[in-house]
């Protein structure tokens, strides 16, 4: 489980930062500076660009975070709360950690 855990993890990080940068730098700039600025055009092309990045890269963790869940044998609300936690930007990390915690917490219960 221990491989499985590592690729969620890598995958969570990485959908949540992109996740950041996009509603937290990309979507300003794109909406809030002023039309035609340089700012405009940078926010444009985070948007595009990096919310497409993003979009793939959500997939791959969805398909790490189901296999890590059926490896773990997590509940269904549990799942379906990591999950959706990849879609608001901080609380991603929340769930990283959270759904870490639970199987590290697992492993080391004695069968």
């Amino acid at each position: 489980m221990k491989s499985e855990l590592l690729r969620y993890r890598v995958m969570a990080n990485i959908v949540g930062v992109l996740l950041i940068i996009l509603i937290l730098v990309g979507v300003p700039l794109k909406y809030l500076a002023g039309d035609g600025s340089s700012a405009q055009e940078l926010g444009e092309n985070i948007t595009t660009y990096l919310g497409i990045a993003h979009g793939w890269l959500y997939m791959i963790f969805l398909v790490t975070a189901a296999l890590l869940a059926r490896a773990a044998r997590w509940t269904i609300p549990f799942t379906i709360t990591t999950l959706l936690a990849g879609t608001i930007p901080v609380v991603s990390f929340w769930a990283e950690h959270r759904a870490t915690r639970a199987v590290r917490t697992a492993q080391s219960k004695p069968v």
